[in-house]
């Protein structure tokens, strides 16, 4: 049997790693099967195509058994793989020992299989796609690299837990987000107290123990929102996982958590700026989901971090009290949402002190070589036009300035 023979029939035979409906490696069946006939020209320029827009051959298979979702890695990722049958890793092996001998197929492999002189001199027309290398955890002998492939899921995930960190609900569904928020917690200056209490409840939540659902309230521009999303950054690589839904899914939280309880990833549901109208109903839903906001136990792989610029969720009119009758009950029902919360933090707006620090710290971190003494009088004036001194304000400020010092003008 030829070498493409031998590669079309691994494709069909393959049993965990099944990629045959990938597009690159149905694209690639096409291309075996058309070779030694007239229409492998039109196969081959196509497949160039699209090899070289994924950079490499090796390099994209590579990636599709780092990000597979099979039997394999989902027990990798839970750290079951000691509870599979032996024929499952059996199988596992001699799919990577065909995905790598599929992945080391050069153009030059299907020239050979040509006999037409003349679709022979065509075929030397068209160019070579890179065979490349595979990317980490995988080098050689990919049968062999079983171990580092549990380590990886363990630490990465699988299916598209393991291509993303961040996601949306929408139409029922969890979608991934292709362009998260990079900043880090490094970039997030004071408000240490804060931030450290969300920190160790997210990294016990990590650990398996006891963590608390989080309500972070304050006022606009403290960096509460930032907080939760440098936490993704910074806990991605130990499993942790975030899902953003707005105000209108909260009536679909236990959709949601439905969709990730057989998933070993760690997720944060994450509410922005959460409030509810008195009339609005979709708040007992989330009284529900927080409901003994411990997650005692340890299979429990969701938390709840919201924030918000109302300590009391539930926004309240006085006409809401006087046509109330047991207004005292009003007023428990209403504070019991956010009494809920396991963990209620709060970001309050600087002094003026500690507003100039954030600046100095921000334009120290962006290496701007300025008057400290004009930087902060300017930046007290930035703040008085604008309504009042936060971290938010400080960041804006410096970002300011720096334009202005790169473009050469005054600020």
């Amino acid at each position: 049997m030829n070498k493409i023979s031998k590669l079309k029939y691994y494709i069909d035979t393959l049993c965990i790693y099944d990629l045959r409906t990938d597009p690159v490696i149905a694209q690639l069946y096409g291309l075996l099967c058309s070779a030694g006939d007239e229409k492998v020209l039109r196969k081959q320029s196509g497949f160039f195509k699209t090899v070289s827009a994924n950079k490499s051959l090796k390099e994209y298979i590579s990636k599709c058994i780092l990000t597979d979702d099979n039997i394999f890695t989902q027990s990798a990722c839970a750290g079951t793989c000691e509870k599979l049958p032996e024929s499952i890793l059996k199988a596992v092996r001699l799919d990577l020992m065909k995905l790598e001998q599929l992945s080391s197929l050069s153009a030059s492999d299907i020239s050979e299989t040509v006999t037409n002189e003349d679709i022979r001199e065509m075929i030397k027309t068209i160019p070579c796609w890179e065979t490349g290398e595979a990317v980490f955890p995988l080098s050689k002998n990919w049968d062999r690299q079983i171990n580092e492939l549990i380590s990886y899921y363990r630490a990465n995930g699988y299916g598209k837990y393991a291509k993303h960190i961040a996601f949306t609900w929408r139409n029922g569904e969890i979608c991934p987000v292709t362009s998260v928020d990079l900043i880090t917690l490094n970039d997030l200056k004071n408000y240490e107290a804060q931030r450290q209490k969300v920190i160790d409840n997210t990294e016990s939540f990590l650990a398996g123990h006891p963590a608390n659902n989080v309500l972070l309230y304050g006022d606009r521009g403290t960096g509460k929102s930032s907080t939760v999303h440098a936490l993704l950054n910074e806990y991605h690589n130990q499993g942790l996982r975030m899902i953003e839904i707005s105000k209108s899914s909260v009536a679909q939280l236990g959709l949601i958590r439905e969709q990730l309880a057989s998933s070993p990833m760690k997720f944060i549901i994450y509410i922005d700026d959460l409030s509810f109208d008195s009339n609005d109903t979709s708040f007992s839903e989330l009284k529900a989901a927080l409901e003994g906001s411990l997650s005692g136990k340890q299979s429990s792989n969701t938390l709840i971090y919201a924030t918000s610029n109302r300590r009391h969720l539930i926004k309240e009119n006085f006409t809401d009290r006087e046509n109330d009758v047991n207004r005292g009950d009003t007023m428990q029902e209403q504070l019991s949402l956010s009494d809920r919360f396991g963990l209620t933090i709060t970001f309050l707006n600087p002094n003026k002190t500690e507003y100039l620090d954030i600046v100095l710290k921000i334009a120290a971190d962006r290496g701007l070589d300025v008057d400290n003494e004009h930087l902060c009088f300017a930046a007290e004036q930035w703040a008085t036009r604008r309504g009042g001194r936060s971290p938010r304000c400080a960041k804006q400020f410096i970002d300011y300035v720096e334009s202005c010092e790169k473009r050469g003008k005054l600020w």
